[in-house]
């Protein structure tokens, strides 16, 4: 009985980090999301004020988890992934507020929804210090744009790269 208290617990924490620090044609989901106007007052946290607008990449609401199908295998990981539209309202609320940086902060992660785990990681490795070249770089920022739709993580490479070649931490 142990370990379904700390798998609830667990469960429990999750769900409810999705409610309060999160985000077909993407186009059409972004200007849905601008319309919803949210802001701190009438928004926050999501899964009080707004639990109407939280679903997972699977579909699934807040209130279609629960520990039982997560111990017998319907609920699965893809089922409590964080979708962009979630993170984007989320920015939403914190610009509300003045947080801008973190605004833009979610913003570059709901765009990193559409990117592979494993690639993002492959991109976080590449971003260290005397690991990767200049084109390397420009190449990763490229394929952010052409292939993800990542305008803002692709700028945000391309940046580190002009810092990078002013610092001289490109590997040789």
């Amino acid at each position: 009985m142990a370990n379904n208290d700390l798998i609830e617990q667990i469960v429990n924490e999750v769900l409810k980090n999705v409610g309060s620090t999160g985000a077909g044609n993407k186009t059409a989901q972004a200007c849905s999301v601008q319309e919803n106007n949210l802001n701190a007052e009438n928004a926050y946290p999501l899964s009080k004020k707004r639990p109407d607008l939280i679903k997972t990449s699977t579909g699934k609401t807040i209130n279609d988890i629960k520990i039982e199908d997560v111990l017998n295998g319907k609920i699965t990981p893809d089922d409590i992934k964080i979708t962009p539209e979630v993170l984007l309202y989320q920015a939403q609320i914190a610009e509300s507020v003045g947080r801008k940086q973190f605004a833009q902060n979610l913003r570059r992660a709901a765009e990193l929804t559409k990117v592979p785990d494993a690639r993002v990681l492959e991109i976080y490795g590449a971003l260290r210090p005397h690991r990767s070249t200049k084109q390397e770089l420009l190449d990763i920022a490229k394929e952010l744009e052409d292939d993800y739709n990542a305008k803002i993580n692709a700028s945000l490479i391309r940046e580190a790269a002009e810092v990078y070649e002013k610092r001289n931490m490109f590997r040789a």
